[in-house]
């Protein structure tokens, strides 16, 4: 994982894109703050697959779920 300022990406695109295309995960920072993350395509694709894993494993009532967020809605409100 490489860390950098959002100005040096700014400046150095190309050698933060080709660290990404040979795997490299990017960290960008703005004020000393973490505000972006710069990652290939196919992690990203796996990152999100594997976080719907667990979501998509059980079946689910999609009616029950409809209901259950009216309510909590209604009973917010």
């Amino acid at each position: 994982m490489i860390t950098a300022t959002a100005t040096d990406i700014q400046n150095n695109f190309g050698h933060y894109l080709q660290a990404v295309q040979q795997g490299d995960e990017i960290i960008i920072l703005k004020n000393g703050k973490e505000v972006a993350r710069l990652v290939s395509h196919e992690s990203s694709v796996s990152f999100l697959t594997d976080s719907l894993t667990g979501v998509l494993k059980n079946d689910y009532d999609d009616k029950a779920v409809r209901a259950e967020r009216i309510e909590a809605h209604e009973n917010f409100g």
